[in-house]
């Protein structure tokens, strides 16, 4: 991958980061529900893989 489009890549998930935190925070969600949120995606994400190997 050319290094123009890593750095657009890189901005472009930056800047969605933030917006969904500054979406999320001006509607009074906490933060530790953001965490746990982004904790449970991650553990659903890891566990539906099917590369046949154990856990």
């Amino acid at each position: 991958m050319p290094l123009p489009h890593f750095l657009l890549l890189m901005i472009a998930v930056f800047l969605a980061a933030a917006a969904t935190l500054w979406v999320s925070i001006a509607n009074g969600v906490p933060l530790v529900a953001l965490a746990l949120a982004a904790l449970i995606a991650a553990a659903v994400v890891h566990f539906s893989r099917n590369d046949h190997q154990q856990h």
